[in-house]
């Protein structure tokens, strides 16, 4: 199994602490969040690691990974990202998003499951919601599981938090075979330069989620790997600057180990 680690982007809502850094790079509790990452995964026997650049590609440095540059990384998004590294989709890949911090565990429980395509999901999300932001209201989007335990929804955004069981992390689980319906799907919209469904956005601006729901309505079996907590995310600078100070104290307790 490969990892790949999508690290292209600004992170504009980043302010001050994104102007020389990618947001990748940021320090948090004695260690940049993509050290967090290679080690976590290191941990779990994956030693082919290959990381997509984009801002400020010099900052990352690491030894023993390889490296692809999306040149174009302030016009495009996660799935032109991830298509960067397309000569390294020729196995099965475990892709983070670089901004996020996981546990061991929940690393090894999606880079170990059975599935063509397994997507990490929180069924707790509220607690941290309730942590990061003081209010389940923010920053909402769908994920639906049906009661035989597939993905049937995922990346659209609402205003309402009712119903919403599940909360995407961006760690995901492609097998050969996903790898090749997502790339059949992608080659096929890339040629009619369509928008994608989900969000409405121009075909270079797509998000994992459009990519997700897409293989969703053409058929593709999505499954979501559950767990409760065991995963951080920087969007902005109150993440960043809330989760430094909870880091030194028991706060993070039950939703995070180091």
């Amino acid at each position: 199994m490969r990892a790949v680690i999508l690290a292209a982007g600004s992170g504009r809502r980043m302010g001050k602490y994104g102007e020389n850094l990618p947001k990748g790079m940021l320090p948090i509790n004695g260690r940049s969040i993509i050290e967090w990452q290679i080690g976590k995964i290191r941990e779990i026997g994956i030693s082919d690691i290959v990381i997509v650049t984009g801002y400020k590609a010099e900052m990352i440095t690491f030894g023993g990974i390889t490296y692809f540059h999306n040149a174009a990384y302030a016009e495009t998004n996660m799935v032109e990202t991830l298509m960067c590294a397309r000569e390294a989709l020729d196995t099965d890949i475990l892709i983070s998003y670089a901004d996020v911090v996981c546990t061991r565990n929940l690393v090894s429980m999606v880079a170990g499951c059975g599935y063509d395509i397994g997507v990490a999901v929180d069924e707790s999300w509220r607690d941290y919601w309730m942590l990061r932001y003081g209010s389940t209201e923010v920053d909402l989007e769908t994920l639906t599981v049906s009661e035989d335990g597939k993905i049937t929804g995922i990346g659209k955004p609402v205003n309402s938090s009712e119903g919403l069981n599940y909360r995407y992390i961006g760690l995901i689980k492609l097998s050969e075979s996903g790898i090749s319906s997502a790339l059949e799907l992608y080659d096929w919209k890339k040629h009619r330069n369509e928008n994608w469904i989900q969000s409405g956005k121009p075909f270079a601006m797509g998000y994992m989620t459009d990519l997700l729901h897409e293989l969703i309505i053409r058929g593709q079996t999505v499954y979501p790997v559950i767990t409760r907590g065991g995963w951080l995310e920087f969007d902005t600078v109150e993440d960043y600057e809330k989760t430094q100070a909870m880091s030194s104290s028991d706060r993070l307790t039950g939703l995070m180990s180091w």
